[in-house]
């Protein structure tokens, strides 16, 4: 089993910056990549940004050069450090990890709000 906490998110003013953090623990061995996913107030959940074990990374169009998906493995952390953000970046976070193997489910962290007022 994998557990996901997610911290960092906040209230922020356009143009700020946040960086969230997902402190993974347990069975670590078992996940093939981490990333970050998003859902905005009455939105679907989206994909923000992923990052593998290689540190090969993906983002979201919506984000690309303003984002950035970092991982530290000493600590099993995650980061996303998230420079000018917007308005429509506001939403509720969320921590992913996929399982190696695809009939195991994924696990997700409980999300963190993030608030970028206009």
């Amino acid at each position: 089993q994998v557990q996901l906490v997610e911290s960092g998110g906040g209230l922020v003013q356009t143009g700020g910056s946040l960086r969230l953090s997902c402190a993974a623990s347990g069975s670590i061995f078992s996940v093939r990549d981490m990333g970050w996913y998003r859902q905005a107030a009455g939105k679907q959940r989206e994909l923000v940004a992923r990052i593998s074990s290689s540190d090969i990374t993906t983002y979201a169009d919506s984000v690309k050069g303003r984002f950035t998906i970092s991982r530290a493995s000493a600590t099993n952390t995650v980061y996303l450090q998230m420079n000018s953000l917007k308005p429509e970046d506001t939403a509720v976070y969320y921590c992913n990890a996929r399982a190696k193997y695809t009939y195991l489910p994924d696990y997700w962290g409980q999300g963190t709000q993030v608030t970028v007022s206009s």
